[in-house]
C-alpha cells in the first residue's frame, strides 16, 4: 500500500527525513518499512505541496497517552528519498475537486489531505498512488 504523509519539510531536497509521533488517519497507522510514501510539505507552514516520493526505512507506533480514552494513532516514520517531484501538486491544484464521491484519484487526495488543515500521515487508494506517480 501507498501512503502520503502531509507535514513541515525544511528542505525538500534532504535525502532523509524524520517525523515524530505524526498523526494518522485513513489507514495511514498501517504504514510501515518497505511502503511508498509521498511527501507533501504542508502549505500552512511554508510549504508547496507535493515535493518528492520515498521509501519508509522506519516504522513505529507511538503509544497512547494513558487516561486518555479517546486518541489519534501517532507514528514515528523515516523516510529515504527517491525521487523530487516534477511538477506542483498542493492546496491549490486540488480545491476544486470537491465532488467527494465522484471517485476521482484528485478528489481522494483533496479530502484526505486538506478537508483538514492538521498534518497527517495518510493511506492512499491505488487509483491515488499512480495519480501521484505521474508527477515524477
Amino acid at each position: 500500500m501507498a501512503y502520503a504523509i502531509k507535514a513541515a519539510i525544511r528542505d525538500p531536497r534532504a535525502e532523509t527525513f524524520a517525523f515524530a509521533a505524526q498523526k494518522t488517519m485513513y489507514r495511514g497507522r498501517h504504514v510501515a518499512a518497505g511502503d511508498t510514501i509521498f511527501l507533501f510539505a504542508s502549505e500552512t507552514e511554508g510549504g508547496q505541496g507535493l515535493v518528492a516520493r520515498g521509501v519508509v526505512t522506519a516504522a513505529e507506533a507511538v503509544a497512547g497517552v494513558p487516561g486518555v480514552a479517546r486518541q489519534t494513532p501517532r507514528v514515528t516514520v523515516s523516510i529515504r528519498r527517491t525521487a523530487l517531484a516534477g511538477r506542483p501538486l498542493g492546496r491549490r491544484e486540488l480545491r476544486p475537486l470537491t465532488d467527494w464521491y465522484d471517485g476521482r484519484p484528485g478528489t481522494e487526495l483533496n479530502f484526505k489531505l486538506y478537508r483538514q488543515a492538521t498534518n497527517k500521515i495518510i493511506g492512499l487508494s491505488d487509483g491515488a498512488a499512480a495519480f501521484l506517480d505521474t508527477f515524477f
